[in-house]
Formats: C-alpha cells, sequence, structure tokens
C-alpha cells in the first residue's frame, strides 16, 4: 500500500483539528449515522475545556488505495515543541492560514522549521466564507513570507507552492477561490497525489527509529513512537535500544502497533516509512534510537529551540497545606518535573541549593500553567512563583530574549495599548489598517514585559484583540521593571473572612476573597490602589451594640472577584510571592508570612 506522512499545521485558532475532523468524516472512516464528538482529536480534558491543542496526535485514514498518517499539531508557540518534533516523523505539511486574519507568528516558525528541514509544504487558505475574508491579501502575504523566510535560510527553496480554498468547518475544498460549496474530496484526492513525496527510505538495511513521542498503556506499559526510517521492525523480535549514553540494550518487542483511524491496529510487522508504536522498553526518552541488535547504528538526537522562561516550584509551605489535597512531598514532586521532562521535549528542569525547590524552564507561561494543572488534578498541592524570562551574559553584558509583538485590535484601543506597552519597554515598529475598524500592531519588547499582560490586553480591547508573538533573539538588558504597578492586599492575621471587614476595606482595593473563607498571615486577599502594599485585617468582625435604629444592619453586598485561575495567578504575581495550588483552591501569599519581617515599600 502507498503511503504518505502528513502534518497539518497552522497558529492557533485557524481551524486545524476541525479539518481534521471533516476529513477522517468524509474519507469514510465513520458512517454517516454515527455520532462525533467536536474537535475528535483534542482528547485531553484540557484541551477540550481550552479549545486548543496542546499534544500533537496522529491518525490514519485511507484514501483510495493510500493510507495518509495525519498529524494534527498545537498552534500556541508555547508548544512549539510539539511541532518541532511532529516535523521528524512527516514528509509533508499541509499549513492552514486564516482567510482574515493572515499569516501570524506561528505560522512563520512552523514554516522555516519545515523549509530547513526541505519538507513538502501545501497551503490551505481556509474559512473563506468569512465576511471579512481578504483572500487574495492573505495569499500574497504567505507568498511574501515564504520570500522572506527563503532569503534568510539560505537553503534552496521551491517556492511554486500550490493552494486551496475552502472552509474546514463546513467541509469543502477547492483550487477555485471563489466556491462555497461542494467536498474535501479534491483535497483528500490532492494529500495522496503527486506532489508529497512517499517516504524515502531504504526498506532492506538494518532497522533505524528515532522515537518521537512517548505514551503509556494500562493493557501494554510504556510505548514508544516512532517513524521507522530504515530496515523492518517485527512482533515479538529482539530490537536494540540506544539511549542519551550510547549505551545499547537489547530488548524484545511485546507489542507493535501502527495508526488505523482513530485508534491504533496490532500488525505482525512494520517497514519504513511507517509510524510505529512499540511496547517492551519501560525507560525509553525522546531522541533514543531503536535499532538492529546485528548492526546497531544511533541516529542524530531531537533538538528543538531552547526554553526562555524558568519558574521555581515548591513543596507546599502554607499554614494551610495538607488540608485540601495530598501533600506533595520533595521526592513526588520531582518525580512528576522528571516525568513532564520526559513526555515534552521543549521542557527542562534542575534542582536548587533549597530541597524544597526546583526550576523548570519552558517555552511559555501557558506551558508553566498546563504541566501544574495537570499536577493540581491529580490531588496535589504545591506553590509557584513567578516566571522568569532566562538571561544570558553575552561578550561580558546581560543580555536577555526579546520577542516580536503582533496585536490585532479595534481601532479606539490604540491608545491604552501603546501607553501599557511603553510601561513594558516595548517599542513600537508598525502600525496599519487592518479589516473594518481594526488596526494590526506591531511591537519590539522584552520577553519579561509579556509575562502577564495577556489580561491586562483582554480587558484594554474588551476582550476583542487578538495576541501573538515569537522569540527573535538574545539583546542587552532594558534595566528593572516592575511586574505589576499595584501592591497587594495583605491580612495580617489567621481567621474567618468576614463580609463587614471586607466591605468597610472596598476603598483600598480590588480584592481576590469571599466572605467565609480562611485566611492566614502573609496571604494576598487584593489588590492595592497604590504602588506599595498595605497589610489589614479581613477578620474583623462588628461588635454588638444597643443601639438599635433603622437601617442600621443593612444587607452587605460586595462586588464580583476575579475567576481565580492558575493562568490569572501567575500573571498578577511579583517576584516575592507565592502561588499556592491545591486540588479546591488557588490563594496567592508572600514568601515572607510574617508582618514584621517584610517591607510594605516596592
Amino acid at each position: 500500500m502507498n503511503l504518505k506522512n502528513i502534518a497539518i499545521v497552522a497558529h492557533v485558532d485557524h481551524g486545524k483539528t476541525t479539518l481534521v475532523d471533516q476529513l477522517l468524516r468524509q474519507s469514510g472512516l465513520f458512517s454517516a449515522h454515527e455520532a462525533l464528538t467536536e474537535r475528535v482529536m483534542d482528547s485531553g480534558d484540557l484541551e477540550r475545556e481550552r479549545g486548543i491543542t496542546i499534544k500533537a496526535k496522529n491518525c490514519a485514514i485511507r484514501w483510495k488505495g493510500t493510507k495518509i498518517n495525519l498529524l494534527d499539531t498545537p498552534g500556541h508557540a508555547d508548544f512549539g515543541g510539539e511541532v518541532e518534533r511532529a516535523l521528524m516523523m512527516v514528509d509533508g505539511i499541509l499549513l492552514l492560514v486564516d482567510a482574515s486574519e493572515g499569516p501570524l507568528p506561528q505560522t512563520r516558525f512552523v514554516l522555516s522549521k519545515a523549509l530547513e528541514r526541505g519538507i513538502r509544504v501545501a497551503v490551505f487558505i481556509n474559512k473563506v466564507d468569512r465576511a471579512d475574508e481578504r483572500i487574495d491579501e492573505v495569499r500574497s502575504d504567505v507568498e511574501d513570507l515564504l520570500l522572506e523566510i527563503a532569503s534568510h535560510s539560505g537553503h534552496d527553496i521551491d517556492l511554486d507552492i500550490p493552494f486551496m480554498y475552502g472552509s474546514g468547518r463546513t467541509g469543502y475544498a477547492s483550487l477555485d477561490k471563489n466556491r462555497r460549496e461542494g467536498s474535501l474530496e479534491p483535497m483528500l484526492d490532492f494529500l495522496v497525489g503527486e506532489y508529497f513525496p512517499t517516504p524515502v527510505v531504504d526498506k532492506e538495511g538494518p532497522t533505524q527509529l528515532l522515537v518521537t513521542n512517548l505514551s503509556y498503556s494500562n493493557y501494554l506499559g510504556a510505548l514508544m513512537v516512532g517513524r521507522i526510517q530504515r530496515g523492518k521492525i517485527f512482533n515479538n523480535k529482539q530490537i536494540a535500544h540506544i539511549g542519551r549514553d550510547g549505551k545499547v540494550k537489547t530488548f524484545k518487542t511485546t507489542s507493535l502497533q501502527i495508526f488505523e483511524g482513530l485508534g491504533m491496529a496490532t500488525v505482525e510487522s512494520a517497514e519504513a516509512g511507517e509510524i510505529a508504536i512499540i511496547s517492551g522498553f519501560e525507560t525509553g526518552d525522546i531522541g533514543d534510537t531503536l535499532a538492529d541488535p546485528q548492526k546497531p547504528e544511533q541516529l542524530p538526537r531531537i533538538e528543538v529551540e531552547p526554553p526562555t522562561v524558568s519558574v521555581q516550584v515548591s513543596v507546599s509551605t502554607s499554614p494551610m497545606s495538607g488540608r485540601e489535597g495530598e501533600y506533595l512531598t520533595s521526592r513526588k514532586l520531582e518525580e512528576f518535573l522528571i516525568d513532564a521532562i520526559r513526555k515534552n521535549v521543549s521542557l527542562k528542569y534542575e534542582p536548587t541549593n533549597d530541597p524544597k525547590v526546583f526550576i523548570l524552564k519552558a517555552r511559555g507561561e501557558l506551558q508553566v500553567a498546563i504541566v501544574f494543572e495537570e499536577i493540581r488534578r491529580a490531588g496535589f498541592e504545591l506553590m509557584i512563583a513567578r516566571p522568569q524570562v532566562i538571561t544570558k551574559e553575552i561578550d561580558g553584558a546581560l543580555h536577555e530574549p526579546f520577542e516580536r509583538l503582533i496585536l490585532d485590535v479595534p481601532n479606539e484601543s490604540t491608545g491604552v495599548i501603546t501607553e501599557k506597552m511603553a510601561i513594558r519597554k516595548g517599542r513600537l515598529e508598525a502600525m496599519a489598517p487592518f479589516g473594518e475598524g481594526r488596526t494590526r500592531m506591531e511591537f519590539h519588547s522584552p520577553s519579561r514585559g509579556l509575562i502577564g499582560y495577556r489580561s491586562t490586553f483582554l480587558t484594554d480591547t474588551k476582550g476583542q484583540g487578538l495576541m501573538s508573538s515569537y522569540f527573535v533573539g538574545y539583546e542587552p538588558h532594558v534595566g528593572k521593571m516592575l511586574s505589576r504597578q499595584n501592591g497587594a492586599l495583605i491580612s495580617d492575621r489567621a481567621g474567618k473572612i468576614t463580609p463587614y471587614a471586607l466591605f468597610n476595606l472596598l476603598a483600598s482595593g480590588k480584592q481576590f476573597v469571599l466572605p467565609g473563607e480562611q485566611a492566614y498571615e502573609g496571604q494576598v486577599v487584593g489588590e492595592h490602589t497604590r504602588p506599595n502594599d498595605l497589610n489589614i485585617n479581613v477578620c474583623r468582625e462588628k461588635h454588638l451594640t444597643s443601639v438599635r435604629t433603622a437601617g442600621k444592619d443593612e444587607n452587605i453586598i460586595l462586588p464580583p472577584i476575579p475567576n481565580r485561575t492558575l493562568d490569572w495567578a501567575l500573571d498578577w504575581i511579583d517576584e516575592d510571592e507565592w502561588v499556592e495550588v491545591t486540588p479546591k483552591s488557588i490563594r496567592i501569599r508572600k514568601k515572607e508570612l510574617e508582618v514584621n519581617k517584610r517591607t510594605v515599600i516596592r
């Protein structure tokens, strides 16, 4: 059977997972009456809740005698490591671009990585049925981007790239940009056609496979996933494993599977070019090689772009630790972090001088939040500090990472955004009208100025702004910068929070807590109206008096508090604070709890 390995890539929210749904449906994998959940490839709880893809996933469809291994990849820049890993397994990519938004930072990142590896690219302009579509402009933007990447990369690149037009949600594709109905058959025909090559591999040589993904099955144990680069792999036969240290260990494959539809099918053998799932070895890592025991030859390991953000994570030392979840010991916390970096090549971790505290390095704050949300959902408690950017010393001077920030905003928000970005040391580099009543702004900004900016940005644009960025390199450090302008309101004692105390403290600032909750000394209960911190009593009770007058005991009404999520807390905190994470609640506290041991001046 013919075989094609193809990844679908795009910027976040451009419709990859929805298109894969329709391809699965129209290729005959599901019968017409079968109920199919939306975004069937987003199988994780967090993926379904947030509406984003976090992990790259495989499925396989058959069309006209050809098997297509399709990879659905994440679109968010923080999960770029997943995309780089997926590109190791494919010979072609289908790049999706929104017919209105056009190419965005992740589009650039994926394209440059694909062209570096010499992978064939085809473009699908999606959502052509949008009222604000700009098909011709978007096509010329994509061509300009290809030219720009080609001129910077120094590689020979074929710029004669085919374009298709259509809608993944409605389920049609065509070479004609004016068509607004039909099916995805033209796309399926294109995927199995001449343009995308079948894997160029040596089927007769000694076996070689590069492990590009890890999974786990309750029945089979640890699973290693990768594309067979050379030779054949047989079920129940000996195979050699070569790890990072170059040592060769042989093991027997207890199960050999390939992707079939949305699941996997067990096979007796698989040959070069196929993506295989192998069990039988418990301690494999991403980047390891599986080879012929008679002639074990190692493949180059997967190298992805380095992390740009680090975060301290600690065992919970809060006065309320162990009440709402299982207490996490430092040994168990370290196990969780080691497991997270085994399954994700773009994460790194290291211990610190304090045995309770570890450092996790990642691509961005969203990736950090996802890792800790998973530990939290496993029923454990821990504490996380503010994400920091990873600085470097170059020629004796301190340098920090910079990013190119691209914002699509309503026209009336441009003033407030320019002002907020100036505080964060961002420099406006381009500004142009974009569609109806909107402006596209481009800033050159230090990465640490963007930590925690997303929530402020959404407030300033009334939820209508789109924000994306990409890493451009290291530049000289721009000096001190407050992570937030206002100080914190801090509880000065332990006790039960009363509505009477909160009502009388409304003038002090925004509150993060509700009446009836327990507070402790050093817990942050709100945001001050001024730059300095303020210690307050949120447990004060109303003393009874003998005076009885009409209207004395009026019903107390308090304003709503923010939605206390892990992302919100990591955005808000400053360097001297921890986010305390339990399965039931998210609290913010000072690193030094006692009032008389810390200053209120920031």
